[in-house]
């Protein structure tokens, strides 16, 4: 009797022991995870300030003489793209489609390579260099790929062996990254549901949400409780006015449905010529790009240089009024900033040429507000080129601080969503994240030296990415 109490006694004490060992290490790892997100809301708040402080350069070189990007940016896309297939191989686009296909690669040893913290350094020093320089690109997409680096980097920290722990990580990180960048917890969530997973597991929900949070609540810190583009007191009743959505709908939809399609048609190589110009001589290439980039720039007045943050914003609240060609050139300086391979993302240029778009479609409907004509326009061709209604929904709501126009906003992101699947049958960034695991897949390992993984092999993949490489190695 006494033995057997006693044996009780000794199994309750060895279970107690590990149960304070399992709460111990879970504990661990869970402040380890809440240090990452908030690492993450530092660095994209750090990374919002350089970004700032890259156009404010770039303004004054513009303003002394605008005839000098006609040497610079030649001459910075050239450099940048140097230093990225020298330095920082995988930093180049987005970061979006480098993101998407890390979760769905089995291979980790690609996945530490193209989330390592040296790419994603990168990504930020070069993504500033190329908004000094004047090109038309943005700093959100980059930034979910350095989130999702950041988070990446606290697993491996962690020694996770776990797939989709791993992933989770990742996902978490990519969403506290549009989190921070923007101000928009909402939209980094549906964010992460919407583009980057496409599904929502109750495994990795938790660790997700935490990261958004916690990143958020540092960006607000730091910076304040700031809304992207300002509060704006617009509303869309139900009525005539609705003729905007349909407008904008479809406008919008057509437009970024054209944009996503030669961006797709160009990752798949360009024939002839041109082609093999790219591929033999990528930094000739983007130094080329750059001179179209500064001719572009001299037309538009400088209107075509860097995020459009400023034009988008002043187009909202009204205080200027760009002519149609400003959402043409800027389209096309777009087109060509991305296909130079610089780093780089897309998130904020789309917004400005949307809100050039709405801006010229107000004028022609005098029976709905201006300002909300703007919003449509531009959750429209946003909503058009990352095919991903709800969260262009959520992100342009959250950006203007405007739940009044929710329910217009969602119809014209639904109608453009629409209209984009009939130019382009999928999604942009879908489509490149595609791409790049077909080249690891066939990425040789026999080239190079038994000391390099297949990673290394696999990343320079991006390099070609869109400049027209049909099977980088």
């Amino acid at each position: 009797m006494r033995q057997s109490t006693a044996l009780r006694q000794s199994n309750r004490i060895q279970h107690l022991r590990r149960s304070a060992r399992v709460t111990t290490t879970q504990w661990r790892r869970t402040l380890t995870y809440w240090l990452g997100a908030i690492l993450v809301g530092i660095i994209a708040v750090g990374f919002a300030e350089a970004a700032d402080w890259a156009a404010r350069a770039r303004s004054r070189m513009v303003h002394w003489d605008p005839w000098i990007m006609v040497v610079v940016i030649p001459g910075g896309l050239a450099l940048s793209t140097w230093l990225t297939r020298r330095f920082f191989r995988g930093a180049q686009g987005s970061g979006i489609p480098q993101t998407i296909a890390t979760l769905h690669i089995d291979n980790f040893g690609v996945v530490d390579r193209v989330l390592s913290l040296r790419t994603a350094f990168g990504k930020i020093l070069l993504t500033t260099f190329g908004l000094l320089c004047g090109a038309s690109i943005g700093r959100e997409g980059p930034t979910v790929q350095i989130g999702a680096s950041i988070m990446h980097a606290f697993s491996r920290l962690l020694g996770h062996s776990n797939v989709a722990a791993k992933r989770g990580a990742i996902l978490a990180g990519g969403a506290a990254g549009v989190s921070a960048a923007f101000n928009t917890p909402l939209a980094g969530i549906v964010f992460a549901i919407e583009e980057l997973s496409h599904s929502f597991e109750q495994r990795t929900s938790g660790t997700m949400l935490t990261g958004v949070v916690l990143s958020g609540v540092t960006a607000i810190a730091l910076v304040g409780n700031y809304t992207y583009f300002g509060h704006t007191d617009v509303d869309v009743p139900i009525g005539i006015s609705w003729i905007a959505v349909l407008t904008c709908g479809i406008v919008g939809g057509l437009a970024g449905g054209s944009f996503s399609a030669i961006l797709i048609r160009a990752s798949k190589g360009i024939p002839g010529a041109l082609g093999r110009f790219i591929m033999q001589r990528p930094v000739a290439f983007a130094a080329s790009c750059g001179l179209v980039l500064a001719v572009l720039g001299l037309v538009s007045h400088g209107a075509t240089y860097g995020t459009g943050y400023a034009q988008a914003r002043a187009i909202i609240d009204g205080s200027e009024h760009y002519p149609a060609s400003f959402f043409i050139l800027k389209f096309l300086a777009t087109i060509v900033s991305y296909c130079s391979g610089i780093p780089g993302g897309l998130f904020a240029p789309s917004l400005a040429i949307g809100a050039g778009i709405g801006g010229w479609i107000e004028q022609f409907l005098p029976h709905t507000t201006p300002g909300a004509v703007v919003l449509l326009g531009m959750v429209a061709y946003f909503s058009a080129v990352v095919q991903a209604p709800l969260t262009a929904t959520v992100i342009v709501m959250e950006m203007c601080d405007n739940q009044q126009v929710t329910l217009a906003l969602m119809a014209t992101s639904f109608l453009a969503f629409g209209v984009s699947r009939m130019i382009c049958a999928h999604a942009l960034y879908g489509a490149l994240a595609d791409r790049f695991m077909d080249t690891v897949d066939r990425a040789p390992v026999t080239r190079r030296p038994a000391t390099e993984s297949r990673g290394a092999n696999a990343t320079e993949t991006l390099v070609g990415e869109v400049q027209g490489k049909p099977d980088a190695s």
